[in-house]
């Protein structure tokens, strides 16, 4: 008889039979649900904030960026964590991190507190953020693996979506602090979930060994100070001098090229003695593989779109339309709704449908949101709030094509030793757009508010100043049409997947 405190892989599905793979994902889906929380909830307090702390839109949206470029960076890590420590031990740190760092952000007096916070929220968000498709792709049969990934996705989404409506209510009701102690209850649950479903062991079934190849410290360097250049040139570019954006920008691009070289010497290290060294942070191998190459293009692309989109909505709604942050999350629930049922619908379809053609639709219907912004005016008041339900509505549904198909999509023709490299490179890219979107949004937002003549810091809506909110969904629409050319090419020979 297999004795409880035996938590391998192995013990725990002659435990609990054919279900454990259902409960395994939901034990991980808490988890991620809390991280993806704490990563979009704080832009409906950004705006009261900047208040409290005196703070301009340049150093306010360092809470959002800041976090992300934690948590891009930090994806790299999340092999090398598994293989190290297993899965229970990596995903329970995770979640004890990132419940610290709510807390103490939400006790802190000082905006660097507040920001340091948000980084070690960031550093567990990006470990954890990679493990679930790590697992739908091992856990679960190729038939299955669209609809455990719809059902998922369904339940991660429906944080973000419920999540600025109360985040909102929270605000308005007992101040910006709040906002930190809401992923509090999703850690502890996490927690106690991991404790009962989530294994011990390795991605590959067997022990974690304490003892395998170390981490690639040199490469989490270079690609840690590459990114904090790219955000910091990207913000210099509008509130700095043109030569130290150009500096940062340059270290940015010479980090990028060390980095590349790092690796693939790593990686022909690793090949010739695999007994010794360590493995590549990044193992560019895996490019080699078409759909893997063009998924990850796809996943710059959209995470760029995605999360400068999340940042740039609420400060649209609360900046360009004088909207109460309470308001703001009532008009971004219905589409959230939407979000998790389109999600769920789409991942029974991607068990049938070819990738290219689901991601393909979800582009479009997110570039239409965005370039039907110029829709709404201000002097047809009462067409405002339909028009901004709808618009989220359609950008929603488009999200939903993309979420449960486009990881699973580009990583089918990966082999299964690879399968954790291959999520970690995918979510890294993803984040690494997002860190970039966030801030991208940010210059373009005040360059061409400044350009109309009008400061973003105070909340006056007038026709004028909405276009400059206009131009810069423009520049997401674009974007999201330069995704589309990638996504068409994730399709095979025979356009299936």
């Amino acid at each position: 008889m297999t004795q409880p405190t035996d938590h391998s892989i192995t013990a725990l599905r002659e435990r609990y039979g054919a279900r454990y793979r259902w409960l395994l994902l939901l034990s991980v889906m808490v988890g991620t649900m809390a991280s993806i929380m704490s990563s979009t909830i704080i832009n409906v307090a950004i705006p009261d904030m900047s208040q409290h702390f005196t703070l301009g839109q340049e150093r306010a949206q360092w809470v959002t960026s800041g976090f992300m470029a934690a948590m891009t960076v930090s994806m790299l890590t999340t092999p090398w964590l598994l293989a190290r420590y297993g899965y229970r031990r990596t995903y329970s740190g995770c979640m004890w991190l990132l419940m610290a760092g709510g807390v103490a952000g939400g006790f802190a007096h000082h905006f660097p507190l507040v920001l340091a916070a948000r980084v070690a929220e960031g550093l567990a968000a990006g470990v954890v953020q990679p493990i679930p498709a790590i697992i739908i792709l091992r856990a679960f049969e190729p038939n299955e693996q669209g609809r455990a990934s719809g059902i998922f996705g369904m339940g991660v989404v429906l944080a973000p979506a419920i999540g600025p409506s109360i985040g909102g209510l929270l605000v308005d009701g007992f101040g910006w602090r709040s906002i930190f102690f809401m992923v509090v209850p999703f850690c502890i649950a996490s927690l106690w979930l991991a404790q009962r479903f989530v294994p011990g062991t390795a991605p590959g079934g067997g022990a974690a060994n304490s003892q395998g190849a170390g981490l690639d410290w040199r490469g989490l360097l270079l690609a840690t100070v590459g990114t904090l250049c790219l955000l910091n040139g990207l913000v210099d570019l509008q509130g700095g001098t043109v030569a130290s954006a150009a500096g940062l920008l340059g270290g940015a691009a010479l980090a990028l090229l060390l980095f590349v070289w790092l690796q693939r010497r790593t990686l022909k290290r690793r090949l010739r003695r695999p007994d010794e060294g360590t493995d590549p942070l990044m193992n560019l191998s895996l490019f080699a593989d078409r759909r893997f190459a063009m998924g990850s293009i796809v996943a710059f692309i959209y995470g760029i779109a995605l999360f400068g989109s999340t940042y740039l909505l609420p400060v649209y709604m609360q900046m360009g339309l004088g909207l109460s942050p309470s308001y703001v999350g009532s008009i971004l629930l219905p589409a959230g709704l939407v979000l998790a049922v389109t999600i769920a619908i789409v991942g029974r379809l991607a068990d049938r449908q070819p990738t290219h053609r689901l991601v393909t639709i979800g582009l479009v219907l997110l570039a239409a949101s965005f370039a039907l912004m110029f829709t709404i005016d201000l002097r047809r008041p009462s067409h405002i709030i339909p028009l901004l339900v709808t618009w989220a509505i359609l950008g929603r549904i488009g999200l939903g094509f993309i979420l449960p198909s486009l990881n699973i999509g580009a990583m089918r023709g990966l082999e299964r030793t690879h399968i954790p490299q291959g999520s970690s490179v995918i979510n890294f890219l993803r984040m690494l757009g997002g860190a970039a979107g966030v801030s991208l949004c940010g210059i373009v937002l005040e360059w061409r508010v400044a350009a109309h003549g009008f400061r973003l810091d105070t909340a006056n809506p007038s026709p004028e100043r909405l276009a400059a909110f206009d131009e810069t969904f423009g520049l997401l629409a674009a974007i999201c049409a330069l995704a589309i050319v990638a996504a068409w090419r994730l399709r095979t020979e025979r356009t299936t997947d």
